[in-house]
């Protein structure tokens, strides 16, 4: 069920991030800018039609979705090694369906809070992966689980 932005969509505008893969349905962005240094291997997963729910896609399209954002996760996890994985799909600010899969660090800047609340410390240094890399990884992720 797709719908008409009542003001520019910036998600149907522009890719939000580097696009590391897509399909017909979705495509994957790794996220740049300062939370992609604080959070190396930041993604995205950014419904292609602009729909504001999960619920609002049919049955195949939640199945599909959801997959990919599973395999997002694994790769992001075989790609920088995170103590733990958040999955989040707000949509207040840019109400076009997307999901966030952020890595997470006991000792990361934010850490117990959310990546939105205000830091408990300095970023620490890490290497944040290639981009082949993630690729990689999604793309093996994405064959385990047969997602075209």
């Amino acid at each position: 069920m797709s719908e008409t932005p009542a003001a520019p969509c910036e998600l149907c505008a522009q890719p939000g991030g580097e696009t590391l893969w897509e399909d017909a349905h979705c495509r994957v962005v790794r996220v740049g800018g300062s939370e992609g240094v604080a959070f190396p291997g930041f993604c995205r997963v950014v419904w292609r039609e602009h729909v504001r729910e999960v619920s609002d896609l049919d049955v195949a399209g939640r199945r599909h979705l959801l997959g990919v954002v599973t395999a997002v996760e694994r790769a992001v996890r075989n790609a920088v090694l995170p103590d733990k994985i958040n999955l989040a799909a707000f949509g207040n600010k840019v109400p076009h369906l997307h999901w966030h899969v952020i890595p997470r660090w006991q000792d990361d800047s934010h850490f117990p809070e959310a990546i939105w609340a205000a830091p408990q410390r300095a970023v620490p240094a890490r290497i944040a992966p290639a981009s082949e890399t993630l690729r990689r990884c999604l793309h093996e992720a994405l064959d385990e689980m047969r997602m075209p």
